[in-house]
């Protein structure tokens, strides 16, 4: 009888197919002790398998070890059913696409959305449904703190690494360029101007593994599309294809933009070079066509994410848009609403790049919807840095009150510096319509992801400063409690203003502290019951500045953080706690 097995599937081999054939082998044989595995893994791992060398090893198998009947069943089973045996073994990977869309220079206050207890002046003003509609969907977060400034922002994202740690202080583009303001009174300290990256080599360089890697080993695909600025130009970092990303769209070193118009392509002349370090890549189909470069970057990644479809495993797209930051280029979608509505030609401007912004994030949500993974798919909304409020060439209106309630704006210690705007949706688990008032920070984002990506048990080569904040999505705890928040910017940014350069501070509970290092400063300010940092406290409460300077010290000498030096005596500028 088992030659006559043998015989029918020697007469039938053409028409089974090979990958069915590893299947049924791999599924059936070594269970049934006939084959061995390493006999297996030859026979099966051939393109091209000769029927009669098949039946040859099967039955030289069966003489040695006289098994009969589990041959005879897997021989019949696989020649009754080789299309369902082919099906059981391609498994839908069902885990959540995830969608975190960061915006550029975007203030808390940017937006039709009310991310504080009253509606403001800004909220009345612009107009953004679709954060409205996300929000709705989702989980508002009050208090979610990046950095002042983009390079360290993206650079916690990336790495999970608290900005202490990874020291990128200030902002990065040239190779080996520091891009600091000088002092007449401290000499600034080193830091990692050259941006961070997955492998080492490169000086003044933070070495740590990408979240993006890790979701990409795990069998996410995994797309960028727009602004990087992880690391400076001609340096392992600046390529998002380097930080695991399979697609990337017009991600490159800078942290800005030449231009947000295709009738100068961009930042390229005519001759398709460009013209300036910001010139965005890889978008030579939308020039000359007038089409902003939002509505660009959007397409782009529809595109990306029409292909994605088409793969049997969840994606990961980092939408990362350019808008909101200089130069304020009018996006004519919008321009003219705005100057309807009374703003200056600047305001107005500054208004249709946030609704361009808000109009890309609809399109995802329509996509995802037509398309049928708006259930499936998480999206994390956040900002990179406080809206611009120092310079008066871009903006209207006084100086350092464009963000308000929050005091300054991008570059400054102060909540107008690090606070932003951030929405989750995660269906089924975030409850819709909810708000969360504890706070976080950008690094967290790292954990988080993951954890909703079901990745456990990674390794990396450096440490993970966050802390999944996944328990305030399903509000079963709060990460928040107890938890110091710590920034250090002992660098000169581009601008003056509050809270701005050579400073570093903590955040824990309801307290923040601001230490200055030029000047031995310290502020505290209770932040629930005065927003917009308004009353300095220190002095009514020593306790509780001494307690938090020794908190701040101490994590930024653990983490090896980086200080000023006085040029007149060639001394470190204090630690908090020395002071």
């Amino acid at each position: 009888m088992i030659f006559s097995v043998f015989w029918g599937l020697i007469l039938r081999m053409d028409a089974v197919r090979n990958d069915w054939l590893r299947t049924a082998l791999f599924r059936h044989l070594p269970s049934a002790g006939l084959i061995e595995t390493g006999s297996l893994f030859w026979l099966v791992g051939r393109e091209s398998v000769n029927s009669a060398l098949l039946i040859i090893l099967i039955g030289k198998e069966y003489m040695k070890r006289q098994i009969f009947y589990p041959l005879a069943l897997v021989a019949l089973a696989g020649y009754a059913a080789p299309v369902q045996t082919l099906e059981a073994s391609e498994k839908v990977d069902k885990r959540p696409n995830i969608i975190l869309f960061l915006v550029d220079d975007m203030g808390w206050q940017d937006t039709s959305l009310p991310f504080w207890t009253e509606k403001t002046y800004y909220n009345s003003v612009y107009e953004t449904p679709n954060m409205e509609r996300l929000a709705r969907q989702g989980m508002m977060f009050t208090q979610a703190y990046a950095c002042p400034l983009s390079s360290a922002t993206r650079c916690s994202l990336i790495t999970g690494a608290n900005n202490v740690r990874h020291r990128v202080t200030n902002w990065t583009l040239e190779k080996n360029k520091p891009t600091d303001r000088t002092s007449e009174t401290v000499q600034l300290p080193e830091w990692n101007y050259n941006g961070v990256a997955q492998v080492p080599g490169t000086n003044n360089t933070y070495v740590a593994t990408s979240f993006v890697e890790l979701l990409r080993q795990s069998g996410y695909h995994t797309i960028h599309c727009g602004k990087a600025h992880f690391g400076a130009i001609d340096t392992p970092g600046e390529n998002p294809a380097h930080w695991g990303f399979e697609v990337n769209i017009a991600g490159h070193a800078a942290g800005g933009l030449a231009s947000y118009l295709s009738e100068v392509n961009y930042g390229h002349g005519k001759d398709g070079k460009p013209y300036s370090l910001m010139s965005i890549p890889g978008l030579e189909d939308y020039w000359g066509t007038g089409t902003f470069v939002t509505e660009a970057l959007t397409q782009e990644a529809i595109k990306a994410l029409d292909k994605a479809k088409k793969y049997n495993q969840p994606f990961y797209l980092y939408m990362a848009h350019y808008a909101i930051h200089i130069p304020i280029d009018k996006d004519m979608r919008f321009f003219p609403k705005y100057v309807r509505k009374g703003l200056s030609d600047k305001e107005a401007a500054y208004a249709s790049l946030i609704e361009g912004m808000d109009k890309s994030l609809g399109d995802l949500m329509d996509w995802l919807e037509k398309n049928g993974e708006a259930d499936n798919t998480v999206i994390i909304f956040m900002s990179d840095n406080g809206g611009l409020a120092s310079e008066p060439y871009w903006r209207d209106g006084t100086i350092h009150t464009q963000n308000a309630p929050l005091n300054s704006g991008k570059g400054s210690m102060y909540e107008g510096g690090i606070r932003e705007p951030m929405i989750v949706k995660w269906p089924g688990t975030v409850q819709p319509d909810t708000r969360c008032d504890k706070y976080l920070i950008i690094e967290d984002f790292y954990p988080t992801i993951l954890e909703i990506a079901g990745v456990r048990d990674y390794k990396t080569v450096s440490s993970v400063d966050g802390i999944s904040f996944v328990p305030m999505l399903k509000q079963v705890g709060d990460t928040s409690k107890g938890r110091p928040l710590v920034w250090n910017f002992p660098n000169i940014w581009g601008n003056d203003g509050p809270g701005i350069n050579l400073n570093c501070a903590i955040r824990k509970d309801e307290w923040k502290l601001v230490y200055y290092y030029e000047t031995g400063k310290k502020e505290l300010f209770n932040i629930p019951e005065d927003i917009g940092e308004k009353h300095d406290v220190a002095a009514q409460y020593p306790d509780i500045v001494k307690r938090l300077s020794k908190d701040l010290g101490n994590y930024l000498r653990k983490a090896g953080g980086q200080r000023p030096v006085f040029k007149a005596t060639g001394k470190a500028c204090p630690w908090p706690d020395e002071i």
